[in-house]
């Protein structure tokens, strides 16, 4: 990141339709420079907490991957948010994850790292949603059009260092998170799309711009028709594991997919990859397992 680039403030939101149903975040985040830097992402079955939380989680994520030391405002118009955060989760740790009334906490695992990314140069700050606040109005249009499906047009700087930080910091953070994370709640970003998938975006398309000059139209048509081949086997496979009813790992659906890791573990519960809806179904030891159905199948299944 620039030296002459800071960070002033940071805009945190999070939405869905039903609770539980399909959900989105946002983050916005405000540089001393005037520039902005706009994140979200979307889960196919989630609650509006789970993504409060998770958009939280991302700004902690950015925001310990910029090198940012100075104190720094979270704004966010979840309450129950910043209670969780700044009150209720160090009770909750000192018994066992346990309410009040002896029942499990929810969203034990983003809590968990809500706690491992938050410190003391975060302060906290309510604000009332839907009274015309910039950055909380643009955060609240973020998540609602993830969770509408919708794929919104997003302000991104494009400092790729910065990009690889927040990456590895995110893989650290989703490590960590499914050796301790609760089997029933959504696991986690980037952390982050681990994001980010964002960031595994940006970091591969860098990469594959500095190694080839070519773009896939100026390929040799023989080249081309290797990629396609490479692609039409991706999908038999995929095919395959879900006919089969197999189950894979995280690292094993990125290996399939062609992304990182944490791309798989940061997308929540349930969610579409080309022809299949991935499910998480259960955590053996240290491994998330996921299970394929084919999309378009379930839809004539409900068609009938």
């Amino acid at each position: 990141m620039s030296s002459q680039r800071t960070i002033q403030s940071i805009y945190t939101d999070g939405a869905c339709i039903g609770n539980p149903g399909p959900g989105g975040w946002g983050v916005v985040v405000y540089f001393s420079d005037g520039s902005v830097h706009e994140i979200g992402d979307a889960a196919a079955k989630t609650t509006n907490n789970k993504m409060e939380m998770q958009a939280a989680i991302a700004a902690l994520s950015f925001l310990k991957a910029s090198g940012h030391t100075e104190p720094i405002t979270l704004y966010t118009d979840s309450e129950y948010l910043i209670n969780c955060v700044t009150k209720w989760i160090k009770t909750w740790k000192r018994k066992g994850w346990k309410k009040a009334d002896g029942n499990p906490v929810l969203n034990q695992d983003l809590l968990e790292q809500l706690e491992q990314l938050n410190s003391r140069q975060v302060k906290w700050q309510h604000v009332r949603g839907h009274t015309g606040n910039e950055g909380n109005e643009r955060c609240d249009a973020i998540a609602r059009a993830f969770a509408s499906g919708k794929n919104p047009s997003l302000q991104q700087i494009s400092d790729i260092n910065l990009f690889d930080d927040f990456l590895r910091i995110s893989t650290d953070v989703a490590v960590a998170s499914i050796s301790d994370s609760d089997p029933e709640s959504m696991i986690i970003n980037k952390n982050i799309r681990e994001i980010s998938t964002f960031a595994s975006e940006i970091n591969m398309t860098e990469t594959s711009n500095h190694s080839t000059s070519l773009s896939h139209e100026e390929l040799p048509r023989e080249m081309r028709v290797v990629q396609l081949r490479n692609l039409v086997e991706t999908l038999r496979i995929a095919d395959e594991i879900a006919e089969k009813g197999y189950l894979v790992t995280s690292s094993e659906l990125a290996d399939l997919m062609d992304v990182h890791p944490s791309a798989v573990t940061s997308r929540g519960d349930q969610w579409r990859w080309r022809n299949w809806i991935v499910s998480r179904v259960r955590r053996e030891g240290n491994q998330i397992l996921w299970e394929l159905e084919r999309g378009d199948r379930l839809n004539d299944e409900n068609d009938d």
